[in-house]
């Protein structure tokens, strides 16, 4: 049975998909229409396309938009010929990608494009980051990015806003990847990647481009079970820099409740930089952001006390892990020895799972305090969430009582 699951992984398929698409918007006299072709690479001398969907025996195919200009109210869709993940260039391969593979990758440039101005690192999981960091050089924030949620990280995409360098590509060939996505190479870089055969290198020149994506919409389609098919604008944040930001500050029965004080430059850099990962993450959610590194992301749940809670406790478990790796070179669930898991168990409780002075992120208000109150019992110091919530001025006083500051963006960031 093991094999036969192993077997059906290491299946090429041969879709049925046709090699064009035609996608039409039809008005009255007028149409508007999208052309796609179905791309392919040639891998050992075989034209082959996406190996699978989601699961093998999943038919998939990869389109790309040729032509066309699908104007829609005062927006129109990205314009052909601005390709990313839609067009890769396959440097190496060993198994050709997934449905996944691309799916991963989109979604780290989604988040990448809002940070150009230093070198930013990307891991996604399941189309979840499950690490991101900005540093001065990429294989620091490579190292952040990855440390961040080390056990997570195994067989991510792993997407890096600058040419890659030796000393970065040998950190990443420390663990094991699946993707690796980056606008270049430089030279002795593939000689390092060659070591893992099965990983995918793709380059994207575009990602030199891709501030010129921010604010730019696409047409996203989700099919339903009958065959129906929700059509939707993709979603654009507007919060970008501080001055989009509004400190928090509500109206209760007559009397303004408003947070103590301001956020502090540092906390405004960490505020902006997870709001800006935020949008790429699964909702409901809540993640926590320490000098721009994540600490703790909580995904996809149906509460928000809960994904806080979630958040936070990863946190304590991915610093016991880094601790220990650090210090042990092993995982921290393969320590066996008592006295060295206690050392390492007082060090993240006296740190909070270090999320002392880190930022609170949240794609949607908070309904009551007590979300909030999860995070700055822990000793995170700022707070940013779009605000709206009738019970507003309980979080104000919540951030109040403990000196914390908190800001609005006005805007809701779900993703599902």
């Amino acid at each position: 049975m093991a094999e036969d699951l192993k077997k059906m992984y290491r299946t090429i398929m041969d879709d049925h998909f046709s090699p064009n698409m035609e996608i039409s918007f039809v008005d009255q006299d007028k149409r508007q229409t999208l052309f796609y072709e179905k791309v392919s690479w040639v891998i050992d001398e075989v034209q082959k396309g996406l190996r699978y969907g989601e699961n093998p025996g999943q038919e998939a195919a990869l389109y790309r938009l040729t032509n066309g200009n699908l104007v829609l109210g005062d927006s129109q869709t990205i314009q052909p010929g601005q390709y990313l993940a839609s067009d890769i260039e396959l440097l190496q391969s060993g198994k050709h990608p997934g449905k996944t593979n691309l799916t991963d990758a989109d979604n780290s440039l989604n988040i990448l494009r809002y940070f150009v101005d230093k070198p930013t690192v990307v891991i996604v999981k399941h189309n979840n980051p499950c690490g991101v960091a900005r540093a001065d050089t990429l294989e620091e924030a490579y190292v952040k990015a990855n440390i961040a949620d080390r056990v997570a990280a195994f067989g991510g995409c792993i997407s890096l806003n600058r040419a890659v360098d030796k000393a970065t590509a040998e950190a990443i060939t420390n663990q094991y990847a699946e993707v690796v996505v980056a606008p270049d190479f430089e030279e002795g870089v593939m000689a390092v990647f060659e070591q893992k055969k099965n990983l995918r290198v793709i380059r994207i020149g575009n990602i030199d481009r891709l501030q010129s994506f921010v604010g730019q919409r696409c047409v996203e389609f989700k099919s339903l079970i009958d065959g129906g098919h929700i059509v939707q604008w993709s979603f654009v944040p507007t919060t970008l820099t501080s001055a989009d930001l509004k400190v928090a500050e509500t109206e209760y029965k007559g009397k303004t409740y408003r947070v103590d004080r301001e956020p502090t430059d540092k906390e405004y850099d960490n505020l902006l930089f997870g709001w800006l990962v935020e949008s790429g993450i699964t909702s409901n959610s809540v993640i926590y952001v320490k000098d721009e590194v994540t600490v703790g992301i909580g995904t996809g749940e149906q509460d928000r006390v809960g994904v806080a809670e979630i958040a936070r406790d990863k946190a304590y478990r991915k610093l016991a892990d880094r601790y220990c790796f650090e210090a042990h070179g092993i995982p921290y669930n393969d320590l066996k020895d008592d006295d060295k898991k206690k050392e390492i168990n007082d060090r993240v409780t006296a740190e909070k799972g270090g999320l002392i002075g880190a930022a609170m992120v949240s794609d949607a208000f908070f309904p009551f305090r007590d979300g909030i109150d999860v995070g700055l019992s822990e000793g995170i110091t700022s707070v940013i969430q779009p605000g709206g919530s009738g019970n507003d001025y309980q979080s104000i006083e919540a951030c109040n009582e403990v000196g914390a500051t908190m800001v609005y963006t006005g805007q809701r960031s779900f993703k599902h």
